[in-house]
């Protein structure tokens, strides 16, 4: 991982379950990544949900995307 690259971690299914549920959302409606980016973790796979960690000022604010 590069040291300006947000992390990224691959969510298991029961805290995907919680975050799908905390926005009322279907995993389809997620924001989408490609399993070839290179941001991802190892061991992903289609269909898996990631949390991305971005620094907005001096908070870190989560963002999730659905592996295609």
């Amino acid at each position: 991982m590069h040291v300006l690259q947000s992390k990224h971690t691959k969510l298991d299914e029961e805290e995907s379950k919680k975050i799908l549920e905390k926005y009322n959302i279907s995993i389809s409606q997620l924001p989408k990544i490609k399993l070839e980016d290179p941001a991802l973790p190892e061991g992903c796979k289609k269909g898996d949900v990631v949390k991305i960690n971005k620094k907005a000022g001096e908070k870190t604010v989560p963002y999730y995307r659905v592996i295609v």
